[in-house]
């Protein structure tokens, strides 16, 4: 099992921002350090690094990316925007048992306000209509979701059909379209902004190994 750090890794909240800056605990410096020092452990788990809003506070006023920092400490990818991370497994051929994979996910922190469940939802596939991948990780909203999405691949080789005319065939690919949660219980400004409380349970998204369409997700 492995992860991605898709942003709002730090409340990071500074005078200037939104937040409580008297209730946050440490400084942004203290709160990087803390993140680095609970996933060093684990580093070989983390795939790469985003930043979230909560980070783009620091670096907005002051330049300094926190979330590049974190990255570079534990040695793995980063790209603050959004990152297209391709994955492979099996050291096989094509005709071996253990024959190879390859998958490719984008993962991106998200972005602006949403009330419902189903505004939140359409952001990541507003991205999936931009982006071509297997699957897709948009964070931000705190709202747990998985949507499947099929879409149909030309095969750009022909044969003759007993009608005597060229054809092809369109091979089905599933897209697997996945808002994260969120790890903040409900109170605070969530429940003083109207906001209901939220699912903290982690969507897995699991590579079955078994060809592209299979993609699947659980929660």
């Amino acid at each position: 099992m492995y992860t991605v750090l898709n942003g709002d890794m730090c409340e990071s909240t500074i005078k200037s921002s939104k937040g409580d800056i008297f209730r946050q605990v440490g400084t942004p410096q203290d709160q990087r350090d803390w993140t680095i020092d609970q996933w060093e452990p684990l580093k070989d788990k983390v795939l790469a690094v985003t930043m979230g809003n909560h980070e783009l506070r620091i670096y907005n006023e002051t330049g300094i990316d926190i979330c590049a920092d974190i990255a570079k400490a534990l040695g793995v990818p980063y790209r603050a925007e959004g990152l297209l991370l391709r994955v492979v497994f099996g050291s096989g051929n094509s005709r071996h048992c253990n024959k190879p994979y390859s998958y490719t996910g984008y993962f991106t922190h998200g972005y602006g306000g949403a009330r419902t469940n189903s505004a939140k939802a359409v952001k990541v596939e507003r991205t999936a209509a931009s982006v071509h991948a297997d699957f897709y990780v948009m964070s931000h909203d705190h709202v747990v979701n998985a949507a499947r999405v099929v879409y149909l691949i030309p095969d750009t080789r022909t044969h003759i059909d007993k009608d005597g005319f060229e054809v092809s065939q369109v091979t089905a690919h599933r897209k697997m379209l996945v808002k994260s949660n969120a790890f903040l219980k409900w109170g605070g400004y969530s429940e003083m902004g109207g906001f209901p409380p939220v699912d903290l349970e982690t969507p897995i998204i699991k590579l079955a190994g078994r060809g592209k369409p299979w993609v699947n997700v659980e929660i």
